[in-house]
């Protein structure tokens, strides 16, 4: 326990950099050199001196036990595996009625493609969704020859082995970022390639879990009592698998790299094939390591106090190993040959044992939470995940995802996996059934679920089928009727906005501010249509927006879109002309694409709903699915982009980070920019007549909502994340190791709650339900404190208050005296005003009495 705080106290302040607005990724990039020096001390670090033998005074060597049995040994012996979904060899030994497993080899984890649909189809439109919204491709085809192709790029794919598309912002990017050792969070586990560095100075792959105990909090906030971040520390090694082969010469590499899986191989060398290959799938709840003859070293960094071998294997043929640890952990080693190689440890000293030869076969490692959880372990052991495909369907407002489990090992064992609390909020009857009583901390998720099946299924009853263009209510719908008292009060300040020139507003040389502009007059015109009823106002404002956007559809931007082939993906020219990463937010490296081409999306969804002729310019359509295709491409049959880059299906929102190396991993600041790019795609789908998109994008909010509940946006009732962090109400930066009450740009408390609020369109009552909103007004802006913000963010905490005070928004922004500069350069009065207008009308219903 000492080994384990010491760990932690070196990591008892996080490294925070304030960054300009318009300079987001570059300092983002220095930053993340600040992490890399952190973890590169944490790693260098080793309570053992150099000097010394690897045994601490006053401890004495690990004792290996004997016991008699194990604690779950099945009737029958373990089933071949014969379904074509199971990526692994398996065949009958000499000795009849015994199951034997033939390792997989790399070649053969590869060629298990993780898939999201395997039909053909290729149509772009439909007028109903499919059994399964994911089988199809928006296209297949090339992205259309405006965007100029980029062969090389400036990241390079480190090891990676096989062709574009690569997803460029999933929890395992790290193992090909740099030198490959910072950690990847597959959650519940934790794992680092140690690299002969650490606590346990391994050159094999560090595993580790944290408990609640371990947190590091940050000093607590004046205003609210709450911390103002938490993290869990890193470089803590509880166990590492690795081979006695292993050094200096050890190389890395990736492959089979899908939206929630990655094969990790480990190599003696460069040139030659791999040792060991680690099949990582988030919610694992083994860490699995393929050995291919060489020889099993397990070590660790906070030392093993009792080593015990079970005599008798929960399975045929396997051997199990438990070890105790000093920091009072226990874990358990599983191991299985399929050629019968036997697996005998030896305890060398307390950081390490190994194995009496090399070994073909699989060697899996568990954290065991106590409360019965090792028969669960037990009966799960010898069969492992190797993959995920994602399916779903919609019916009505309901709809459901399914993850099917690809699995290697024995084809009749169910797999162990960790659901997150948002899952199991929305798990089927079937799948709630196979619940079991293991249960692990997630580092930012709260309590992960163990469950014991093939397949999970989820189910989002109230999908926002009905959200439109305009201001919506679950309950009562659209709004679309203004009375004529508001049209009059909003129709000068439309008349005055709409004369401001979008074409200069909109040609910056940043996708994300050059969206923002688009979107803002975009909703103008819409507002003008349809709450106005001002349709000349309406036609000459969408004629303005179509000429500004026409820029952009043919990549005339200042700094255009290159299709970078080297990842597979759409990103701005910026950074190979200027050789500045840090150029619009780093989005030639990935960033904030889901931000940047959201805006974009949206814009032309209300452009094609004003005006259908538009869709008939093809090029029109095409440049906006090409951006949809980059950010939420379906299917892996297209392939010149990525699966879903940037929405997460497990975690259940998107993450903002591109190939920047991250000691915390993946991080997203702005959710309500999340849930703007879902809503984008939803209209987009709706505007095109695509139903599968359109479906997708319902799906994406539904789920985002109830996630950004859980995980971003905390009522007092929240249960999910450390309750001396929840007084923030917003998590501020979610990592996926550490949660930071701060932004990028900036730690006034107006940037850090208000990034979750922008922008304010209809799908926003949707993911920030009213009881948030009054929480965190209460908290922090009620009795005139918004009135001492200043510039833009006061209107953005005004229009976010209009959710649930509509008329105190209303007469903010009808005051005569308003001030232009309280606007932000994404927003209009106009459209502050007409929303306004319409939720005034919806929260008189009976359902927002309370208000």
């Amino acid at each position: 326990m000492l080994l384990s705080w010491a760990l932690t106290l070196l990591q008892a302040t996080p490294i925070l950099t304030a960054r300009l607005d318009t300079l987001r990724a570059r300092v983002r990039s220095s930053r993340q050199d600040i992490l890399t020096e952190r973890d590169t001390f944490l790693e260098s670090y080793s309570p053992i001196s150099q000097t010394r033998g690897p045994q601490r005074e006053t401890h004495s060597s690990a004792v290996v036990i004997t016991s008699s049995s194990a604690t779950a040994v099945p009737s029958s012996v373990p089933q071949l595996a014969t379904a074509s979904t199971v990526a692994t060899t398996l065949q009958t030994s000499d000795s009849p009625g015994t199951a034997t497993l033939q390792p997989l080899s790399s070649s053969a984890l590869s060629t298990a493609a993780v898939t999201s649909g395997l039909e053909t189809n290729v149509s772009t439109t439909s007028t109903m969704a499919p059994s399964n919204i994911f089988s199809a491709p928006i296209s297949s085809g090339a992205p259309p020859s405006i965007f100029k192709v980029q062969k090389d790029h400036p990241v390079p794919r480190k090891g990676i082995r096989g062709p574009a598309p690569i997803s460029t912002n999933k929890f395992y990017a790290n193992f090909f970022l740099k030198n490959q050792t910072t950690p990847a969070y597959v959650h519940p586990y934790t794992l680092t390639w140690a690299r002969g560095q650490g606590s346990s100075s391994s050159w094999g792959m560090a595993i580790s879990h944290t408990e609640a105990d371990q947190l590091v909090y940050g000093d607590k906030s004046p205003d609210t009592n709450a911390a103002r971040y938490f993290l869990n520390p890193v470089g803590i090694h509880s166990l590492a698998l690795s081979a006695t082969e292993f050094g200096q010469q050890t190389a890395l590499t990736t492959d089979n790299l899908s939206s929630q899986s990655v094969n990790v191989n480990l190599h003696l060398n460069a040139s030659t094939n791999p040792g060991i290959t680690f099949p990582l799938v988030q919610g694992m709840g083994f860490v699995t390591a393929v050995y291919k003859g060489v020889t099993p070293l397990i070590e660790t960094g906070v030392f093993f106090k009792t080593v015990t071998k079970s005599m008798k294997g929960p399975k045929q043929g396997m051997t199990k190993y438990t070890f105790y640890l000093e920091d009072g952990k226990e874990w358990h080693v599983y191991a299985y040959s399929a050629k019968g190689d036997t697996f005998d440890l030896t305890v060398v000293n307390n950081k390490m044992a190994q194995a009496a030869k090399p070994f073909d076969g699989i060697v899996q490692i568990a954290k065991d939470p106590g409360n019965g959880a090792e028969t669960v372990i037990d009966a799960a052991s010898g069969t492992y995940p190797i993959g995920v495909t994602l399916s779903g369907s919609v019916a009505g407002t309901q709809g459901t995802y399914t993850f099917t489990f690809q699995k290697g090992g024995f084809a009749n064992v169910k797999p162990l996996m960790y659901a997150l609390p948002h899952h199991v909020d929305s798990f089927d009857s079937a799948t709630n059934q196979s619940i079991s009583v293991a249960k692990l901390r997630t580092t930012t998720k709260g309590m992960a679920t163990g469950v014991v099946a093939d397949s999970w299924t989820m189910v989002e009853p109230q999908m926002p089928t009905t959200l439109g263009f305009t201001p919506w209510d679950r309950v009562y719908g659209e709004k679309k009727t203004l009375k004529d008292m508001q049209i009059s009060t909003i129709m000068p300040v439309a008349v005055n906005e709409s004369t401001q020139d979008v074409d200069m507003q909109s040609n910056q040389n940043s996708m994300y501010f050059s969206g923002k502009a688009l979107a803002k007059f975009a909703l103008i015109s819409l507002a003008a249509k349809e709450l106005l009823k001002n349709n000349s106002m309406a036609e000459d404002g969408r004629k303005k927006l179509e000429v500004a956007f026409s820029r952009f559809a043919q990549n005339r931007q200042q700094f255009p879109l290159y299709y970078d082939a080297a990842w597979g993906g759409l990103v701005s020219s910026a950074t190979y002309i200027t050789g500045n990463d840090g150029e619009d937010f780093g989005n030639t490296y990935y960033n904030d694409h889901h931000f940047h081409y959201g805006y974009f999306i949206h814009a032309a969804a209300i452009i094609g709903h004003l005006n259908p002729t538009w869709l008939k310019t093809q090029s029109n359509v095409d440049f906006v699915n090409s951006l949809v295709r980059d950010i939420a491409n379906p299917s892996p049959s297209d392939k010149y982009f990525p699966v879903s880059r940037n929405f997460d299906w497990y975690h259940g929102h998107s993450w903002a980070h591109g190939l920047y190396e991250t000691a915390d991993g993946k991080d997203q600041e702005s959710s309500s920019e999340d849930a703007m790019h879902a809503y984008a795609i939803k209209m987009w789908g709706k505007t095109i007549g695509d139903a599968n998109m359109e479906a997708r994008g319902n799906l994406m909010l539904a789920i985002i909502a109830r996630s950004l509940s859980s995980y971003y946006l905390y009522q007092d009732t929240n249960e999910v994340q450390p309750q001396k962090f929840v007084g923030n109400r917003v998590a501020g930066i979610l990592f996926e190791n550490k949660c930071d009450h701060t932004t990028y740009f900036g730690t006034n408390i107006e940037y850090i709650q208000g990034i979750h609020m922008i922008p304010l369109i209809p799908s926003t009552v949707l993911t920030r339900p009213d009881k948030f909103v009054k929480e965190e007004w209460a908290t922090y802006f009620n009795n005139g404190r918004v009135d001492n913000v200043a510039g833009g963010w006061r209107g953005i905490l005004y229009g976010n208050l209009a959710t649930i005070d509509p008329k105190t928004a209303w007469s903010f922004f009808t005051q005569k005296n308003f001030d232009p500069s309280w606007l932000d350069g994404g927003a209009s009065r106009t459209w502050y005003l007409a929303y306004c207008a319409g939720e005034f009308s919806l929260v008189c219903f009976p359902r927002r009495e309370e208000f």
